[in-house]
């Protein structure tokens, strides 16, 4: 039995359960969609300083999949899956997301949605949503929020955007 949240309105949330990442990038909506969906981009981006990272497979659709490996510093290897429920073009992505495997009990729903500025910018939200408070304590407790940031800047520096002051 799967132990990933099950969402029937994507606007509720439970905030014990979430962590929530927003960063304004100097890029369009189609630019970071696509930076999201596209294999080749996807890798030169993704994943905190020190790791990279090889796509297997990613078909974004509602019902498709995306396998990637992200391999730290020491070559240690660490599978990913994304299973697509909801894709709008340069408007929003919901996935689920944990290790390649089925039925991971630390999979969990991340909602990312892209709002276009009048000045060309991108505001980028990126919401995780955990099965449990315990599993959400756990995941900032290994450092994801600054790991996410790490990974948020490094797609920044992919599009083009300058560095954020004090970084």
């Amino acid at each position: 039995m799967s132990t990933t949240p099950i969402i029937t309105d994507p606007t509720t949330w439970a905030l014990d359960r979430e962590i929530v990442l927003v960063r304004v990038l100097d890029a369009t909506r189609e630019a970071v969609f696509a930076a999201w969906t596209d294999a080749d981009a996807f890798c030169q981006w993704f994943g905190p300083d020190g790791f990279t990272c090889t796509v297997r497979e990613m078909d974004v659709r509602p019902g498709g999949r995306a396998c990637f490996d992200m391999a730290s510093g020491d070559g240690t290897v660490f599978t990913n899956r994304f299973d697509y429920l909801e894709v709008v073009p340069v408007e929003r992505l919901v996935l689920d997301h944990g290790s390649d495997a089925d039925d991971d009990p630390a999979r969990f729903r991340v909602t990312i949605v892209l709002d276009e500025q009048a000045d060309g910018k991108t505001v980028l939200t990126l919401r995780q949503l955990h099965p449990t408070v315990e599993q959400r304590v756990a995941t900032i407790g290994f450092g994801a929020v600054e790991l996410g940031l790490q990974t948020m800047q490094k797609l920044a520096r992919h599009l083009g955007s300058p560095e954020s002051p004090g970084r």
